[in-house]
């Protein structure tokens, strides 16, 4: 097994030798090699997008996630006990400060009421009768007709009536207020609720289920946090009575829904996560802002002005630090190490190593070197039309069953493809003369 092995190993090699000297003889040329893996070779010039340093303002935005917040909410719930005997909401309207919500049956508050003014009016009477009496003990104690001491009985008597009086208007009052309550009005000018209460219940103040729920929606808060890193930056410009804008966008960060200002932050840090909470006012007259929403915030804390910038495709980090590929005149680039200021996320502030004009690279930035030769956008390369006009995988004009060129760019391997057809041409015609000539009958 092990001999049949061998000679199956020496026989193969033979092959191989022979199929190569059959494609030497009739081709004259060796095989084509295979392309260049890369699809730009060595001495070819890179291609490469270019952008220009120039001036420009950078805005100082801090970036957050939020929940909006109503300013007020308000839990509507009886302030007396009865019957629910009319609601007159429909759910989910808008209501004003003072609308009429819902109505608790009033009769036994009436009849308080009445109890308390006629125990007033009794009392009135019993009082004007006393300082009738006070006036006629005057005169007898004057003319000494009666003891001082039944005068100042009497003027204690007016004293019990008048303070009873205070009472009778003090129960009087009171009733009066549970006959207001009664007819339940919102407290405040906003959205209303789901109902949790049909008319026909009793309700107390003790229930832990309100009748409804109103939260304020114009204007509307949102709620975020920052790090704590960002909070002296964002004091000190609302201590010179700075306007900061505050932007929220949906869940997506594809649409603005509202833009607003900075109203205050909150009195402490929070230090199981090291950030501060802020909150953000927004007229919402568009109600694209509801409670409980998620959004997404951008803060404008400053914008710095004239300042060097480049698109943030232009920095590079490496073991030199932060740099950027630098154009020159002479279609090279060069490693410039650059100090960074601020970013927006696509501009970033360049504080030194660029003046305005210098062109930086930011695309085909992993093909480069120091002294790299590279081509601009639009230009086209010294041996042939631009690279990104020819194909990866499959040569240009390639009939069906011809084999493909072999990719190079000098012109041996165009001539050595020229020279193919012919030979081929003329192997044809070699044998064709050997061969006998069809008869002509």
């Amino acid at each position: 097994m092990k001999r049949l092995r061998t000679l199956l190993g020496i026989g193969l090699g033979l092959a191989v030798v022979a199929g190569a000297g059959w494609y030497v003889s009739h081709t004259g040329s060796a095989p084509p090699a295979r392309a260049a893996s890369s699809r730009f070779g060595a001495g070819l010039a890179v291609p490469v997008g270019l952008a220009t340093a120039q001036k420009g303002n950078i805005p100082i935005i801090v970036r957050a996630l939020g929940t909006v917040t109503p300013l007020n909410t308000v839990n509507v719930k009886t302030q007396i006990t009865g019957q629910l005997i009319k609601v007159e909401f429909k759910e989910g309207q808008m209501v004003k400060q003072g609308d009429l919500l819902a109505v608790v049956d009033p009769r036994p508050y009436d009849v308080a009421l009445q109890q308390a003014i006629g125990q007033q009016q009794k009392d009135e009477a019993l009082l004007k009768n006393a300082q009738t009496d006070l006036e006629r003990y005057k005169k007898l104690v004057a003319q000494d007709s009666i003891a001082r001491q039944q005068l100042d009985t009497q003027a204690s008597l007016v004293r019990q009536y008048e303070a009873a009086l205070v009472i009778d208007q003090a129960q009087v009052d009171n009733a009066k207020l549970n006959v207001t309550y009664t007819r339940i009005v919102a407290p405040l000018t906003g959205r209303i609720g789901l109902r949790t209460v049909d008319p026909g219940n009793y309700v107390t103040m003790a229930d832990a289920t309100s009748i409804c729920t109103i939260t304020q929606i114009q204007p509307i808060s949102v709620l975020f946090t920052i790090p704590e890193d960002t909070l002296p930056q964002v004091r000190q410009r609302m201590k010179t009575g700075a306007t900061l804008e505050v932007r929220v966008l949906d869940r997506a960060q594809k649409t603005e829904l509202s833009v607003g200002r900075l109203d205050t932050h909150d009195n402490a840090i929070d230090i199981t996560t090291g950030t501060v909470k802020l909150r953000a006012v927004f007229d919402n007259t568009d109600e694209n802002l509801f409670p409980n929403q998620f959004v997404n915030v951008r803060l404008l804390v400053d914008t710095v002005t004239d300042a060097v910038v480049v698109p943030v495709a232009a920095i590079q980090r490496g073991p030199l630090g932060t740099f950027v590929y630098l154009a020159k005149a002479d279609d090279t680039v060069t490693i410039r190490v650059v100090e960074l200021g601020v970013s927006d996320g696509e501009k970033q502030q360049i504080l030194s190593g660029l003046q305005v004009g210098d062109q930086v690279v930011i695309d085909g930035l992993d093909r480069l070197r120091e002294g790299a030769k590279i081509r601009r956008p639009g230009e086209r390369n010294a041996s042939g039309p631009p690279l990104a006009a020819a194909p990866l995988d499959k040569p240009a004009n390639t009939a069906p069953g011809q084999r493909p060129a072999a990719q190079g760019t000098g012109q041996g391997s165009g001539q050595a493809q020229g020279d193919r057809p012919s030979r081929r041409r003329q192997a044809n015609s070699a044998g064709d003369a050997g061969r006998p000539a069809p008869s002509s009958e």
